[in-house]
């Protein structure tokens, strides 16, 4: 019985890296496209989100 639950347990955290993966990937383009964009109105829209959670970007 406790190699089924330890086999149980591998195979959850197995099936979160994909969905954790994804999100990490999304996160990364989401900020490159923000970091190394050239247009005003992504850039405000970053600028005015931070100030707007209290982080300081300057």
């Amino acid at each position: 019985m406790v190699t089924n639950s330890a086999a149980s347990a591998v195979g959850v955290s197995a099936s979160k890296i994909i969905p954790l993966s994804m999100t990490a990937i999304l996160g990364l383009f989401i900020v490159g496209f923000v970091g190394f964009s050239h247009l005003e109105v992504v850039h405000n829209a970053a600028h005015d989100t931070r100030h707007s959670l209290a982080f300081p970007c300057h």
